[in-house]
């Protein structure tokens, strides 16, 4: 058994290139190290899942009695964030074996993503507050000379039919500041000293905002060709596709 997320911080972003010469831009994750302050089972719980904690210092004055109790059933410093994550069974293991069984205080490190290579990542974008259609949902606006609104929507509904403004209409209103997840990111690299997971593209959030990292629920098939050591180089296979018409 093995737990399949971690939590950790965003650093920030920046480009590597690969052996082909090829830029990737990057984003740089603290991953942990986090810490099983639960165990959900099936028997008692009615699902399987590990509830984890991120391991930052928290002055004890900062918990309560409810908390530091929860804490002390597991022998585990106290933590200031605390999300549940999934537990994957590895194939081959026998019943009863509890020598890779997962337990209340074990520490998580970013290596349980040395064999994946892509991640779903969920995390908190940023609050704009306020926000009106032009910003919130990229509307065009009205006529930009003089005498006009440009950013007003403009009429919403008709007053004869339907007489009303249908569910769901986009209007301003509060922008960001929402649980978005980000899926199948490509792992770049991992430095297990540092606790630092590199995964391309872009991230939600702002930088030192906490993410949810998980192993990748349907990560994509690998096309011959198009991924790995037999990637085509399209200028090469046009060359030789227009060498063979010569002949």
């Amino acid at each position: 058994m093995a737990v399949t997320g971690i939590l950790g911080r965003k650093v920030g972003m920046t480009q590597v290139f690969d052996d082909q010469g090829a830029v990737h831009p990057i984003t740089v994750i603290k991953a942990g190290p986090c810490v099983i302050t639960q165990l959900k089972t099936q028997l008692k719980d009615g699902y399987d899942a590990a509830q984890i904690g991120l391991v930052e210092f928290v002055k004890a004055s900062k918990v309560n009695k409810a908390m530091t109790g929860h804490f002390a059933k597991s022998d585990v410093p106290p933590v200031k964030i605390i999300k549940e994550v999934a537990i994957e069974t590895s194939t081959g293991t026998v019943e009863g074996d509890g020598s890779e069984a997962v337990k209340a205080g074990d520490r998580i490190m970013v290596d349980i993503f040395n064999d994946a290579k892509f991640v779903d990542i969920i995390g908190t974008s940023k609050g704009r507050g306020f926000a009106g259609v032009v910003r919130r949902h990229g509307f065009g606006g009205g006529p930009k000379s003089h005498g006009h609104m440009f950013q007003i929507q403009g009429s919403i509904g008709a007053s004869s039919f339907p007489s009303r403004v249908f569910p769901g209409q986009r209007m301003p209103g509060h922008f960001g500041d929402a649980q978005v997840t980000v899926r199948n990111l490509r792992i770049r690299g991992i430095d297990t000293e540092e606790n630092l997971l590199m995964v391309e593209g872009a991230v939600p959030g702002p930088r030192d905002g906490v993410v949810l990292i998980s192993k990748a629920k349907a990560p994509p098939r690998e096309r011959r060709g198009f991924a790995g050591s037999g990637t085509v180089d399209p200028l090469k296979a046009s060359k030789k596709a227009s060498a063979g018409k010569k002949k």
